[in-house]
């Protein structure tokens, strides 16, 4: 994320999805926040805790990162060490959203099949502990990333840009710490999402056939079953958070994974299909900084009829206004 385009599809692209991301997200904290969508606390500190994250990298990334080298090339966030900064809060930000995704997983993942587990685990005490070791692990992992940068220009003593240093490819040491950093991120919530989920469904699926079974003869097939509808409803919200994280980071981990195996780096211009592929990973892993929000309102009725109140709360301040 050091080196934004300066194209103008990608001026847009990214000029939108702030101008979107923004706002959907602080509509998510605000609705989510009051605690009226018949979620556990648990869950909404979850939620919560993942549309800060996402605003923080919409932030970070974007607004402070992408715009800023489109529109203004040469402003106070171009100096090097503010460049330095703000690539390691991009990376802090991001891992943060990351792992608070496997940990929300993971939560609804007990909540449905380890009873027992349930009640000690599923509380927003252990919410909230869980949600800081998320980020202070983002935190952390983010820190080497301040020093691998250089100025590509130095301009009456002061460094302009921000490039990564040669021995960010000849060094054993960084070469080992590129390789954790994404393996940990997102390689491994990946497979702890697919896994957790693919779990999740077997138990889901043991449980129905096992209450179905059990059901009392002669009260039809159609009988409402009040915990199976529970589990289904959380089941969706989860299933559409996490295969939402999955599909719009999937160009990112394939671009990694080919650019380690070819061992190529070199980008010959706008043209060259690897630099399609990288910054498609780069434009589709920020979109799914927004796409929760619209999760929610798809599939959380309450949240839907919070997002209505929400919206006519000011258009009536300014009816009244006028009259």
């Amino acid at each position: 994320m050091h080196a934004p385009p300066r194209g103008l599809a990608y001026a847009i692209y990214y000029t939108v999805l702030a101008a979107i991301a923004v706002p959907v997200n602080l509509v998510a904290i605000v609705i989510l926040s009051r605690g009226r969508c018949g979620l556990s606390r648990c869950v909404t500190w979850y939620l919560v805790s993942m549309a800060v994250a996402d605003l923080l990298v919409i932030i970070t990334a974007v607004i402070l990162n992408r715009i800023p080298s489109i529109y203004f090339s040469a402003s106070f966030l171009s100096i090097t060490p503010v460049c330095s900064l703000s690539i390691a809060l991009i990376y802090a930000s991001r891992d943060s959203s990351v792992w608070l995704t496997v940990a929300f997983t993971f939560d609804r993942f007990v909540a449905i099949c380890c009873q027992k587990l349930k009640t000690k685990y599923c509380i927003k005490k252990t919410a909230v502990v869980v949600t800081g070791m998320a980020c202070s692990l983002g935190c952390l992992n983010s820190v080497p990333w301040y020093f691998i940068h250089e100025p590509i220009y130095i301009i009456n003593n002061v460094p302009w840009y921000c490039k990564l240093k040669q021995i960010r490819y000849t060094s054993h040491i960084w070469t080992a710490f590129d390789w954790f950093h994404r393996i940990l991120t997102p390689c491994t919530p990946f497979l702890l999402i697919i896994l957790l989920n693919a779990l999740t469904v077997r138990h889901i699926l043991a449980a129905s056939r096992g209450r179905r079974r059990f059901r009392a003869p002669g009260k039809g097939e159609n009988q409402r079953d009040p915990e199976m509808e529970s589990r289904r409803k959380s089941i969706v919200l989860v299933f559409a958070v996490s295969g939402s994280f999955i599909l719009l980071r999937m160009t990112y981990v394939v671009q990694f994974f080919y650019e380690r195996i070819a061992n190529d780096y070199q980008i010959m211009g706008f043209s060259d299909p690897k630099f399609i592929l990288q910054e498609s990973g780069n434009m589709l892993q920020l979109l799914s900084c927004c796409t929760n929000t619209f999760i929610y309102a798809v599939t959380q009725s309450k949240f839907r009829e919070e997002l209505k109140n929400t919206v006519k709360y000011p258009l009536n301040v300014f009816g009244k206004l006028f009259k």
